[in-house]
């Protein structure tokens, strides 16, 4: 026969009924938060907690808890040590406030514990990507960039999804630049998915950026189908074969090919001639010529139609940063023996764009060095990163130090003399 005490069912099925009736009401939900949230960051269950604007509700309700008066005002104070030593002292919860929090709102989540795992996620979504980037220096700039603008995790909602995505824009920059090829094969080349690196997709957007970097532009760089092109370009990579193309005059052709027959007609006829990629990667026979002057601007090839016409010798212009088919033509010429004298705007734009010319072709400077630059009047102010210039280390100095641009438009009587034939040259003085 059982005596007259309570058995343990019983107790534990009063403590929780106490409990529900100090804490697990809605007037008490905010010191239960306030506790969870310490514990959820791993603080200790001490000190005052505060209420600044409490109901006449919330104040009965903290009274009843503490079985005292909770002060006068707006506001209410309540201490966590005194409600733990309560719950512990009333037989409530054997361990006190902390154990109350987590029957009332269930396990506490360990906040500091899933933020340094995920800290350590995102580390690894970045692994393969900061190895390259380690090996490439003219990345760092940009990878700097995508971690103060946040990129990647507006574009990965996770680091798991940020993992795959980086792995692939490794792969692909491991590709870059890549002279010659389309879009829709690097693509699939390098995600298995031709369609990887279209338009509005996030790798597009993220190896778009890199690209940039690895040609000297803005990271974010401009909108739009043309800006979007000749970046790509800049890399050697084209959308197709028919949107890019290059502007040329006088260049020797052949009786050989399609593209030989079109600038043996364009010469003889001293017009400026429109050449596609398509048309010169269907073009396998190097192109002879001897000397051959590049310019950066239309400008200089219309002045030199326009007054030179069928004597122009052989100029192609880059049309600013060189397209996929600036790169091959210049690739079919360097093959058929051609040498190359550069001009461009005196500005650290086109100083960039005279570097890549330089490396992948080589040339001697055509008016544009130290020299040349200084010769020429201007005040317009010059903006962007100053830029070495390996075939004339003094340029780079002396336009850092005077610090204005000179546009190529601004010599353009002195090309047009450089370009005419000799006899004209020696007439015109």
């Amino acid at each position: 026969m059982s005596g007259g005490g309570t058995n343990s069912s019983e107790a534990g099925g009063g403590a929780s009924e106490r409990l529900g009736r100090l804490l697990g009401g809605d007037e008490t939900a905010w010191l239960v938060d306030r506790a969870r949230r310490r514990l959820e960051q791993g603080k200790a269950l001490t000190g005052t907690v505060t209420l600044t604007t409490a109901t006449p509700a919330q104040r009965r309700a903290a009274e009843v808890l503490l079985g005292r008066r909770a002060g006068a005002g707006s506001s209410l104070s309540v201490s966590l040590d005194e409600v733990d030593r309560i719950l512990r002292a009333g037989g409530i919860t054997a361990d006190g406030l902390r154990e109350a929090v987590i029957r009332l709102r269930g396990p506490i989540r360990d906040l500091t514990g899933e933020k340094a795992a995920q800290a350590a996620a995102w580390e690894r979504a970045f692994a393969k990507l900061d190895t390259l980037v380690s090996e490439r220096p003219e990345l760092c700039g940009w990878r700097s960039w995508l971690e103060s603008t946040g990129l990647v995790r507006r574009l990965a909602t996770t680091a798991g999804e940020a993992r795959i995505l980086l792995d692939r824009l490794s792969s692909v920059l491991e590709r870059l630049p890549s002279p010659g090829t389309r879009l829709g094969r690097l693509a699939a080349e390098t995600c298995a998915d031709a369609h990887a690196l279209d338009e509005g997709r996030p790798l597009a957007t993220l190896a778009l950026s890199a690209a940039r970097a690895l040609s000297g532009l803005p990271y974010a760089g401009e909108g739009g189908a043309d800006a979007r092109r000749s970046a790509w370009a800049a890399v050697g990579v084209h959308l197709d074969d028919l949107s890019s193309f290059v502007l040329c005059l006088g260049l020797p052709g052949d009786d050989h090919s399609p593209t030989g027959r079109m600038l043996t007609a364009a010469r003889a006829a001293g017009e400026p001639c429109m050449l596609t990629l398509r048309q010169l990667l269907r073009h396998e026979a190097p192109l002879r010529a001897n000397l051959v002057r590049i310019c950066e601007n239309p400008v200089v090839v219309a002045a030199a139609a326009d007054e030179l016409g069928a004597s122009c010798p052989p100029l192609v212009c880059g049309g600013g940063r060189p397209s996929a088919a600036v790169w091959r033509l210049l690739d079919l010429l360097a093959a058929g023996g051609a040498t190359f004298a550069y001009h461009g705007d005196f500005d650290w734009g086109g100083i960039a764009i005279a570097a890549a010319v330089h490396e992948r072709v080589g040339f001697q400077p055509w008016r544009f060095d130290a020299a040349s630059y200084l010769a020429v009047p201007s005040s317009a102010p010059l903006s962007g990163h100053v830029r070495p210039t390996s075939w004339d280390p003094e340029l780079s100095v002396v336009m850092e130090r005077r610090d204005v641009r000179v546009e190529e438009e601004l010599v353009l009587a002195e090309l047009m003399a450089d370009l005419a034939p000799k006899g004209r040259r020696e007439h015109s003085l």
